[in-house]
């Protein structure tokens, strides 16, 4: 992201912007602290499927096993990608991928906390054809960790590349909602796949794309980009009167609504040169503040995942509970939401309070000196924001 960076400020075509990109990352480090629970649900249901209904059992010591697998797990996502953009209850899952305003490596890490209700669903012909857990697994990550470099703007046509593989100038067809590009362009690794099944088309340099979702979040809150399309349908489907629409809300494209409610609530039509980024303005220091503490919680998060298989349940759960509270107060307060001082004086409080009456990190031994740099950042963080916190109430007017 860093070398990303550098290189669009040097083109002048900078794509980072600091709230938008903390939310993005938030979003994955929320997605990988509900993966503490949820992996277990999705690989779990692959294994039960794959002990009870496989109909054969393909060696692990075979190349072609391996090779294979990456190929069916590849064809797999293509379907799951696909319906995830054509089925309501799915697309309230995929849409928090879709929600930045921006096309960078760090909307690459921006995911959903949720895909493990539905998604496992489309990987049993995997295990019904007995492919091992573990070969599914490895798929799996390679998948993931192959697209991650297509998230970018930097990198341009590449000839051949492009008409067999998935590739920058492909996926940002996949992320524009301009009419020419919507829903396209589903492949992971083989855009061979969008070829066969006649979702592909190219990146023309005359129709710049235009990222984000027809109906933009407009929040960097990850809490709410993970609930927004749940909770619209679910809305929807309370207010309609027929029974069919209301199973109908949840399986219908996205966008669609049932005609009494078009009727009495109409949305405005879409359109695309209207479009204006989110983009709140922050006092510097209130920027600072949240930018540095965001760092601290992605490192806390990234120490809980490297550890979390030694720690007791209750310390697991309350540490995964303390990041995904700090994600979102952080993220809050690059939206403006300067109320949420309070909360950040509390949360850093206790967990300052929890180390020194534990003398451990959440139930994970840092020895003396970890303990002690861990101390010594909570309460330098702490006094940050009660200054904050006092310069607000200073700035503020009694009546507010």
């Amino acid at each position: 992201m860093g070398i990303e960076w550098a290189v669009a400020r040097a083109r002048r075509s900078d794509t980072y912007r600091l709230g938008d990109t903390v939310t993005s990352v938030g979003l994955g480090s929320l997605s990988q602290m509900l993966g503490i629970y949820s992996k277990a649900v999705f690989f779990g249901l692959y294994v039960l499927a794959y002990e009870w209904i496989r109909l054969a059992t393909l060696p692990l010591d075979s190349a072609w096993t391996w090779i294979a697998a990456v190929v069916a797990y590849d064809f797999c996502y293509y379907w799951q990608h696909r319906a995830s953009h054509r089925v309501g209850v799915l697309w309230a899952s995929h849409v928090v991928h879709h929600q930045s305003e921006e096309f960078n490596l760090g909307t690459a890490l921006r995911q959903t906390g949720t895909s493990f209700v539905f998604g496992w669903a489309f990987y049993l012909p995997m295990a019904l054809l007995g492919f091992p857990p573990l070969a599914f697994g490895v798929a799996a990550l390679i998948d993931l960790l192959y697209q991650y470099w297509i998230h970018t703007e930097q990198i341009g046509r590449l000839g051949w590349f492009d008409r067999v593989f998935a590739s920058p100038s492909n996926h940002r067809v996949h992320h524009g909602v301009n009419e020419r590009y919507l829903d396209r362009n589903y492949g992971g690794i083989l855009i061979l796949w969008d070829r066969m099944f006649g979702t592909f088309v190219e990146e023309d340099a005359r129709e710049p794309v235009v990222y984000g979702t027809r109906a933009p979040l407009r929040s960097f809150d990850p809490l709410w980009a993970n609930l927004e399309v749940y909770t619209a349908l679910a809305r929807d489907s309370w207010r309609t009167e027929r029974w069919r629409d209301k199973l109908r809300v949840w399986l219908a494209p996205p966008g669609w609504r049932p005609a009494d409610l078009e009727a009495s609530d109409p949305k405005p039509p879409f359109r695309i040169e209207a479009r204006r980024k989110y983009a709140p303005q922050v006092a510097s220091a209130i920027g600072t503040y949240a930018f540095v503490q965001f760092l601290l919680v992605v490192l806390a998060a990234t120490h809980v995942l490297a550890v979390e298989d030694t720690l007791a349940s209750a310390d697991r759960l309350l540490a995964v509970a303390w990041v995904c509270v700090s994600l979102w107060s952080v993220c809050g307060l690059l939206q403006g939401r300067l109320r949420l001082l309070v909360l950040e004086a509390a949360r850093l409080g206790l967990a300052l309070a929890l180390l020194v009456a534990s003398g451990h990190w959440f139930g994970a031994g840092v020895g003396a000196t970890g303990t002690v740099s861990i101390g010594a950042i909570l309460a330098i963080s702490l006094a940050a924001a009660l200054l904050l916190l006092a310069r607000r109430a200073r700035a503020v007017p009694a009546t507010e």
